[in-house]
């Protein structure tokens, strides 16, 4: 019987979701699902378990939790349309410009703290 955590990985394949972008999906701590994923958390949280289900209503929560009966509600089985593939490399292009973003704020200041250092030591000396 395969545990809840290989389950998620089969359930965000399937639907041609990126890790990233089923993390934002659900409103979870990508890093937090990043360590779940790849084995250095080897314990699940409620939290991961509950969000997951809250936004992914044709979610079995029978098939997730006690690996019984089919993973979805309906009979259809998702398959990774051109828009979902495109919507997930849209979150994956959001996530990394807002890395960048963050990145660059960050050396701004340490570039301004440095001009004021300067500053200070030309007045000085």
């Amino acid at each position: 019987m395969t545990n809840i955590l290989e389950k998620i990985k089969e359930f965000i394949s399937i639907n041609g979701l990126t890790p990233r972008a089923f993390a934002i999906k659900i409103d979870f701590n990508y890093s937090t699902l990043n360590n779940y994923l790849t084995g250095r958390r080897s314990t699940i949280d409620l939290e991961l378990v509950n969000k997951t289900l809250s936004s992914f209503e044709n979610l079995s929560a029978e098939w997730l939790l006690r690996g019984t009966g089919e993973m979805l509600l309906t009979s259809e089985q998702p398959t990774a349309s051109n828009e979902s593939d495109r919507l997930s490399k849209l979150i994956d292009t959001i996530a990394f410009q807002q890395d960048t973003i963050n990145n660059l704020q960050r050396k701004i200041k340490e570039l301004e703290a440095e001009l004021i250092i300067a500053n200070n030591q030309r007045k000085i000396g």
